[in-house]
């Protein structure tokens, strides 16, 4: 390997965080009624959090880049000298960016392109893609790295409370008998991102402050006894963040620190605002 083309897709928010790697970042679009933003440069995430926050009526969607957009990117990378790329899509249950990258993976010859799927969303993915430009930094094969995305990808856990469910249930990351259940009884239930890479509810919980209590409780039970880099991920929502780090800092103050770090529109879209997670990745020895 000569050199590396690094790309992520935007449902990283990899734009929210101060880094100087150079990676590709293959934007989604926000439809909000009859307007179309570009994630990030055209919309960002205080803009749109704030845009539904003042609006209940507003319902975003989104739209993928196509597999001719992903192989752009790609014929850009292979004119500027790369002879292998990585791409780090989101997980291939909650869009269909890994199926688009794949096909033009295969439309394209004389590199060597790697799409990873990080069965993940958010901060997983920056962690995959700085992981892998360290590991090339390092001088290492794109296997060896491979191996090292693996390993993330497999030791990682995502749990967290939303604050309206319609969001989901509209975009299709739950299913809407679950949704009618849960609006019915005033359900907030505490969801997790599986192995799969699908959100799933796994408890029913009746307020969104009792949902984060229980996040944390999940959290602090899976951890116990295990070293980690913990994370907070959210929508908007600095008030809960303060306090789920306040809360997990007294019961481990080993942590010194928890980062934590924006949704973007892209996923937003589908989380609603004041969404929280709590996540951890597990250190390897």
């Amino acid at each position: 390997m000569k050199k590396l083309g690094l790309m992520v897709c935007t449902n990283s928010a990899i734009d929210y965080i101060k880094h100087d790697i150079d990676v590709r970042v293959v934007r989604s679009t926000i439809i909000l009624g009859d307007k179309e933003y570009v994630d990030y440069e055209e919309l960002t995430a205080d803009k749109f959090y704030d845009k539904l926050e003042e609006d209940s009526t507003i319902f975003p969607r989104t739209a993928m880049a196509s597999t001719g957009k992903m192989l752009e990117f790609y014929q850009q990378l292979k004119d500027e000298g790369c002879d292998t790329i990585l791409f780090v899509t989101i997980s291939h249950n909650m869009s269909g960016i890994y199926d688009n990258a794949m096909m033009a993976s295969k439309m394209i010859e004389g590199v060597d392109i790697r799409v990873f799927d990080s069965l993940s969303v958010g901060y997983i993915e920056c962690k995959l893609i700085f992981t892998a430009y360290e590991g090339y930094k390092a001088g290492k094969s794109i296997d060896e790295i491979m191996a090292d995305l693996e390993y993330i990808r497999d030791n990682n856990k995502i749990y967290f409370a939303v604050s309206d469910l319609k969001y989901l249930v509209k975009n299709g990351r739950l299913t809407n008998a679950q949704a009618f259940m849960a609006n019915v009884l005033k359900i907030k239930p505490l969801l997790e991102i599986d192995d799969d890479g699908k959100v799933r509810s796994i408890e029913k919980i009746r307020t969104f402050k009792k949902a984060v209590n229980r996040v944390i409780e999940k959290f602090l039970s899976e951890t116990e006894n295990m070293e980690v880099e913990p994370f907070i991920i959210h929508a908007n929502n600095p008030e809960t963040v303060d306090y789920i780090r306040e809360k997990v800092l007294q019961a481990r103050p080993e942590y010194k620190n928890i980062n934590d770090y924006l949704l973007t529109p892209a996923v937003g879209a589908h989380s609603g605002p004041k969404a929280v997670t709590i996540g951890y990745i597990k250190n390897r020895k």
